[in-house]
């Protein structure tokens, strides 16, 4: 039999991660995927083809579109090298903030308990938006200023009051990162190459992104973890369906899988093979994952109780405006110009705080894929009106036999036809915090749900009341899609199943993904979610994995230490991610994105990362230049008042603002930091500056701790911030925490409390005396962001563990001069 390091089943934004970090970092990889590899150019376009691309092999169809009908709902995932990524529609938002919830549990069962929060999740954020490339659309630019969709939505927004953003989309605009975007453009190479061995364009604005991108404009996984995946040697099996997991005597998991090798033959069975492992990666997609573990229960015995609990459709909803008008003539909205998603209207949440708001969702345009045709030809009865006809008629009849057939790829395959909407007509893509009370279960073998909208009723209605003054703002005629009327949606966002938890009694496996009681087998994918994510889940599924890959390291690192399998060194007790997001402005830490050279010693940039770096190295690279690291991440909020220069007054003035940032600092060098007067480190994250441009990556920002100012009892942290808010203008954040000589009870308010000064420009500290002030107030940091921040130091490098000794006795030091008692 063979045997390998890990198995990764699945090639979605859990699976892809993880396989791309495991084979990084040396592991022996193999990722079993049931799908094919879609190259650019080999997406179904024609009817014809469109027919065939759906996923039931005992049809004889290996297409990448699977669709299931359960009672409630209906769903579509994806089957194919890259998984969901492939037909997605590129939106990479995080979870917002305030919506990592702790609810109590229902009477029915259904809540959401979330054992992660933002804070953990921000530094994978930044790796992953950084490996993906994410980027607004480029709306201010020739010729992608002439997007109509895109104006009506920011001009609906704007009527209502609502927030209107262009979310980061995980597509290439330009031939390479910072560059000037332009239409079918070629594609800078990212440096690890590319799996399918061909070249790639930019958008063309052709709002094909759902059916899968023939020009590889999409950073979708098969072009960027996979590729670096394959690049560090793991082994990518396409067209291999796993059957069947379990444990291994002796450690270890076994999993069974059959191999599609020919896809247009006439044949019986494919034999059924046997792969062994030592770490077991589930990522086969909220269905798929869920439904193995079901399926083998008995084989694991002990399984939490919580298996199959916490289904939700991340409340999607699907609506459509339609003959749009403006002054009595048809205004053109032009859907299918651009990425089939270019905006995002944020709905807000009770939570953030906003009484009476419920609960918040958002709503974004939609594009015209040609998948999508067969559930809008019901508008116009004139087209396939027979084909229709037959398929709801067939429909309505499984739903009164005993065991209806959950797979709908089939039928709708059957029902495929050529119409396309009007250029006055617009879908629109709903999506927030549902609840979280649907069920999966096993039913005569196949995959149950039992999910219902009754429960999430207020949301929908709030979402399509919201949706209906859309389409009164831009003249149109309202939609509902034509299942809603039996109360189901269509969701491309399952998630749930197989729930991570504090303990057993609350999911099946721990925040990290591994699974309660089964060391060695992880959840990586969306089954793993507790609850909604509220807007597009793909990135906080993939931030996920990442975190995951970075515990499942440390822990393999461990067992190196004390005899067990290599691993790269790490210390800590919580991993965190990548050290940049997008224009270089991330959150430092013992891992990047990085696919070049391992064993280097530069970092190098990975696809679609944008030009920042810092001195800092890893791995290998660490061990050669005999140099320790040290990052920790620390968050401050306060407000400031804008024309003010006092930081005291401008922190409690009638016209003050909020302002905070999040930061990762990072000492390149720990022997060095310590040793020089400067004590100066990098700086990394964003500003938010409340009114002026909200979230700002920090373009340059540097750390000094403890700098001896006047008297030898004084000490000042420093903190200085380049960044460019929200309207291009340059700003520098300029603030220190004074530690001044007193009694202990000093140390907590000293060491919290930061005055902070906003310039205009960027402004070096030798250029600071008559620079222009903008702004002044204070900012503190919270009892319980101190506590995470505790959390975060990180060490990277030899000897971690004596550096960050070091640190505290350096720490420790500097405080007993200045609070000590005074000498006799």
């Amino acid at each position: 039999m063979e045997h390998v390091s890990a198995v990764v089943i699945g090639s979605g934004f859990g699976g892809s991660v993880t396989a791309y970090r495991l084979a990084e970092a040396g592991q022996r990889v193999v990722l079993l995927e049931r799908g094919q590899p879609y190259p650019p150019g080999s997406f179904p376009r024609s009817p014809a083809e469109m027919g065939r691309a759906f996923w039931d092999p005992a049809a004889g169809l290996y297409g990448m579109f699977d669709v299931w009908g359960f009672k409630g709902c209906d769903s579509v995932v994806s089957a194919g090298l890259g998984g969901g990524s492939l037909i997605y529609a590129n939106v990479l938002l995080r979870k917002d903030e305030h919506w990592f919830v702790h609810d109590q549990p229902l009477p029915g069962g259904g809540y959401e308990s979330w054992p992660v929060s933002r804070a953990d999740l921000d530094p994978h954020y930044d790796v992953v938006e950084k490996m993906l490339g994410a980027t607004p659309y480029p709306l201010e630019q020739v010729p992608f200023d002439d997007t109509p969709k895109t104006h009506a939505m920011q001009d609906a927004a704007a009527e209502l009051g609502l927030h209107c953003t262009l979310p980061p989309l995980a597509v290439s605009f330009a031939s390479e990162p910072g560059g000037t975007p332009g239409l079918s453009l070629p594609i800078v190479d990212a440096g690890y190459g590319n799996i399918h061995g061909g070249g790639r364009r930019t958008c063309r604005l052709c709002g094909e992104c759902d059916i899968g991108c023939n020009d590889g404009s999409k950073n979708s996984l098969d072009h960027t973890y996979l590729s670096a995946a394959a690049h560090h040697g793991a082994d990518i099996r396409t067209s291999h369906e796993v059957k069947a997991i379990r444990p291994r005597p002796g450690g270890g998991y076994e999993v069974d899988y059959v191999h599609h090798e020919d896809l247009t033959a006439k044949k019986g069975r494919p034999a059924v093979e046997t792969i062994s492992c030592d770490r077991l990666i589930l990522g086969a997609g909220t269905y798929g994952t869920t439904f193995l573990l079901l399926k083998s229960l008995k084989a694991f015995p002990g399984l939490s109780d919580a298996l199959g609990t916490r289904f939700s459709g991340n409340g999607d909803l699907l609506t459509f405006l339609l003959r749009a008008k403006d002054r009595n003539r048809v205004r053109p909205l032009n859907a299918s110009r651009g990425p089939v998603i270019t905006t995002a209207i944020r709905l807000p949440d009770e939570l953030d705080g906003v009484p009476g708001a419920g609960r918040g969702a958002y709503i974004e345009d939609g594009g015209y894929p040609g998948f999508t045709d067969w559930i809008v030809d019901g508008f116009d009865v004139r087209n396939d009106f027979e084909r229709s006809v037959k398929f709801l008629w067939n429909r309505f009849t499984e739903y009164f036999k005993d065991t209806p057939d959950t797979n709908l790829s089939k039928e709708i395959s059957d029902l495929i036809g050529d119409g396309a909407l009007t250029v006055s007509s617009l879908p629109l893509l709903g999506m927030g915090r549902d609840t979280a009370d649907g069920r999966l279960r096993l039913k005569d073998g196949r995959l149950a749900a039992e999910w219902t909208s009754e429960t999430s009723e207020e949301l929908f209605n709030r979402v399509r009341k919201t949706m209906q003054g859309i389409a009164d703002v831009l003249g149109a005629d309202y939609a509902d899609n034509p299942m809603w009327f039996r109360k189901r949606i269509i969701t491309v966002h399952p998630l749930g199943g197989a729930p991570m938890g504090a303990h057993p009694g609350e999911g099946v496996c721990d925040a990290f993904g591994e699974v309660f009681g089964f060391p060695g087998l992880y959840i990586a994918d969306g089954a793993a979610m507790p609850g909604p994510v509220g807007p597009n889940p793909s990135l906080t599924i993939a931030a996920q994995a990442d975190r995951l890959a970075t515990r499942l390291l440390e822990g393999a690192s461990a067992q190196r230490g004390a005899g067990g399998s290599a691993a790269p060194p790490a210390t800590g007790a919580e991993p965190v991610g990548g050290t940049g997001s997008p224009g270089g402005a991330g959150n430092g830490s013992a891992h990047e994105a990085v696919p070049g050279g391992r064993g280097g010693s530069s970092r190098h940039t990975a696809y679609g990362a944008g030009s920042g770096s810092h001195d800092g190295t890893r791995g290998p690279s660490s061990v050669a230049t005999r140099r320790t690291s040290l990052s920790f991440t620390e968050e401050m909020k306060g407000f400031v008042t804008y024309g003010e220069t006092d930081t005291r007054i401008g922190e409690l003035a009638d016209g003050r603002r909020h302002l905070s940032f999040r930061l990762t600092i990072t000492a390149a060098d720990t022997d060095r930091f310590l040793a020089e007067p400067g004590h100066e480190a990098t700086a990394e994250g964003w500003v938010d500056a409340a009114g002026h441009g909200g979230r700002s990556p920090v373009e340059r920002g540097t750390f000094n701790l403890f700098v001896a100012d006047g008297d030898n009892d004084r000490r000042l942290m420093k903190y200085r911030l380049f960044y460019t808010d929200g309207e291009g203008r340059r700003r520098t954040l300029s603030g220190h925490k004074n530690v001044l000589h007193g009694p202990p009870t000093r140390i907590w308010p000293d060491t919290s409390t930061l005055y902070v000064r906003l310039l205009d420009g960027h402004v070096g500290a030798d250029e600071e005396d008559g620079a222009e002030i903008v702004a002044a107030g204070v900012l503190h940091i919270q009892l319980t962001d101190f506590a995470r921040q505790l959390t975060t130091f990180r060490t990277s490098g030899p000897d971690g563990a004596g550096k960050l000794l070091d640190f505290g006795r350096f720490f420790a030091g500097e405080l007993w001069e200045v609070y000590g008692p005074d000498p006799v």
